[in-house]
């Protein structure tokens, strides 16, 4: 048997291994729908830490971002350092607030039922609102990653074609996150987020101790065209730097890393974890930029070849034996898989809390509830998958880019004022939502081509002005909604749930 291919058949069986481990542990668990959409808030800061960083990064850290490093230079490096600042301020200012607020506003499992539960309504319009975008674009998200599987397993198995390498791959997804829920996908994210780390580092380690390498070729035979390499960064134009550092605006709407932020056993924890997550993303997004320039050094063919994403699987297999080889390469899975099967399970949480329960089967039963999330799950990956094997589908890079400006522009703002400002109303935040969004749909259809500036950023403003000013014409919020946001503020509230463990009983006190 190829030694690579039995690498990666043993590392999908742990995988599966886990996800069934926790079906069957999770059996009898009186939490229910808790704990399978948010781990009965029961995850330790260095679960969280990796699962949150691992499901962020997908496929797209190991393919689509050394890969447009490669072809376009360190003028792409302004993605890596924006996201590099988002993910550090949403660690700092975001996490340990919504971890309080989440709990303090009805002991929220979902980001659409906190958003409702911290305006206090039973207005189900923010949540089916969300939930629709939620849908939409984890769709596309999903298939981003369906579509870096598909390719890796491809390359692995001789014959395999892509359409049926991404259906074994999506099989892989749904079987453990069908089975095992929020436990399942954090602790294999945990192991994948290590995974990922060991095998972008080591490459470029093994590349400068064994390669001579001709570092002033870096554009011999592009110079002077449009693939000629970018040295240095701030020779981009402004669009580009600006359009670079939006991506980390992008973190504060992430409902896939906020929920890693919910689920956490307790407030108090959050620096820990925080620290080891700005640390993870530092040193891969560092590498990933050194992959990219080192890339373009030993294989600039790629670019001719339109094959620029597969740059790490190539540098792996040259500097590799071929079962190790096949270990790195496994990466990429974890990578894909970390990112999929969070989106999968956040936007299954989300239709089931908050469309099917509270507008279709108020009464369904727990067990109906996590059925249904099932089901939905199912249906995300099939539209994904066709998504990902259509000819015309854009770029692994393409896809991330569409999705992640949806999130950020429709709910950053959102996210931000609900924790930061007492008059933040319900009203503002439907208007913010709707308008970012549509924003980000608009920007792409008409003006992205012609104004050079990534959606995200123009979303992002519309979205926040809208916030504040429908926010400010609307009436003040209840008395209700105050006494949310000061019991989620006061200090005294991480000492009560430190000490109980029970939402009820801090609401009680």
């Amino acid at each position: 048997m190829n030694f690579e291919l039995l690498a990666f058949i043993l590392y999908l069986a742990i995988m599966l291994g886990i996800g069934f481990f926790f079906f069957f542990k999770s059996r009898n668990d009186v939490n229910g729908e808790k704990s399978y959409f948010l781990g009965g808030r029961s995850m330790g800061p260095y679960v969280t830490a990796m699962s949150a960083q691992a499901s962020d990064m997908s496929g797209w850290l190991l393919m689509g971002f050394p890969g447009s490093i490669l072809a376009f230079g360190f003028g792409k490096m302004w993605i890596g350092i924006g996201l590099a600042i988002g993910t550090t301020l949403n660690w700092i200012f975001v996490a340990a607030r919504l971890r309080r607020f989440s709990a303090a506003a009805n002991d929220a499992i979902t980001i659409p039922q906190y958003l409702s539960n911290r305006f206090a309504t039973k207005n189900p319009a923010l949540r089916i609102i969300c939930a629709i975008v939620f849908f939409v674009c984890f769709t596309v998200y999903v298939a981003s990653g369906f579509k870096a599987g598909g390719t890796l397993f491809s390359k692995v198995i001789p014959g395999l074609s892509a359409d049926t390498a991404m259906l074994i791959f999506a099989l892989i997804i749904i079987a453990y996150t069908f089975t095992g829920g929020f436990k399942a996908v954090c602790w294999t994210d945990f192991f994948q987020g290590l995974m990922m780390l060991v095998a972008i580092i080591a490459v470029p380690i093994v590349i400068v101790l064994t390669k001579e390498i001709d570092y002033s070729a870096i554009n011999v035979g592009f110079e002077g065209t449009a693939n000629e390499f970018v040295t240095n960064p701030f020779a981009s134009s402004w669009k580009d730097i600006v359009s670079g550092l939006a991506w980390g605006l992008g973190y504060f709407g992430m409902p896939h890393i906020l929920v890693r932020f919910m689920s956490i056993k307790k407030a108090s924890l959050i620096k820990k974890s925080g620290t080891v997550a700005i640390i993870w993303v530092i040193l891969t997004l560092g590498a990933a930029i050194v992959i990219g320039y080192l890339g373009r050094l030993l294989h600039p063919e790629l670019i001719d070849l339109g094959k620029q994403e597969n740059v790490f699987i190539d540098l792996v297999r040259e500097l590799f034996p071929t079962f190790i080889a096949g270990i790195l390469l496994s990466a990429i899975l974890a990578a894909a898989m970390s990112t999929a099967d969070s989106q999968l399970l956040v936007a299954s949480s989300s239709f089931t809390s908050d469309i099917y329960k509270p507008v279709f089967r108020k009464n369904a039963s727990e067990k109906e509830v996590l059925w249904v999330g099932r089901i939905v799950v199912l249906v995300i990956a099939v539209i994904a998958y066709f998504i990902a094997s259509n000819p015309k589908s854009t770029s692994i890079m393409g896809l991330v880019e569409n999705a992640w400006a949806g999130f950020g522009a429709a709910f950053g703002p959102v996210i931000l004022l609900s924790l930061f400002w007492k008059r933040f109303t319900y009203k503002g935040a439907i208007a913010g939502i709707l308008g970012g969004g549509l924003t980000v749909v608009l920007w792409i259809a008409f003006l992205s081509a012609k104004t050079g500036i990534y959606e995200l950023l123009p979303g992002f403003i519309v979205c926040a002005i809208l916030c504040v000013v429908v926010s400010l014409i609307d009436k003040a919020p209840s008395q209700e909604v105050l006494d949310i946001f000061e019991r989620a503020t006061n200090k005294k509230f991480d000492l009560l749930e430190d000490s109980t463990n029970n939402t009820s009983d801090i609401k009680a006190e």
